[in-house]
């Protein structure tokens, strides 16, 4: 019982690091949403709406997610969120660029397939935590 309590514990503290690690990122994302403001606006479609303020409210929910994630608070809700966010990067900024003739096709590439695994991780994290955020369903179910 004592090995399985120690192996749980450090399961615990290896799944904390990757969950920081995950949410990270996306708190500098953010960050330079605010910083590189003008480069930002720069990779924006002609369909986005609201050009600057389309760039603060994306920054603003990368912070979000982030802080969620890391404190444990909302993280389902905050993680679908964020795939959908990655999702609506996707096919509003990445895609499109990756059909235009643009010397930097390869960065496009990179930056649509980094977008694509996060949103996987985004979605898994959401799928272990609605498992931990509702254990009373998960009893009366069965």
């Amino acid at each position: 019982m004592h090995q399985i309590l120690k192996k749980s514990n450090k399961m615990k503290k290896i799944t904390t690091i990757g969950r920081i690690l995950f949410a990270r990122p996306f708190a500098i994302f953010g960050i330079n949403h605010f910083v590189m403001k003008e480069y930002y606006i720069g990779m924006l479609t002609s369909f986005i709406p609201l050009g600057a303020y389309t760039i603060i409210l994306t920054g603003i929910l990368l912070i979000a997610a982030s802080i969620s994630i890391i404190f444990e608070k909302f993280v389902k809700l905050s993680t679908i969120m964020l795939a959908i966010l990655l999702f609506v990067f996707i096919v509003t900024i990445h895609l499109p660029h990756l059909f235009h003739n643009d010397p930097e096709r390869t960065i496009t590439l990179i930056a649509l397939l980094k977008d694509i695994s996060l949103m996987g991780g985004a979605i898994m994290i959401a799928g272990i935590y609605s498992e931990k955020e509702m254990p009373d369903l998960k009893q009366k179910n069965k």
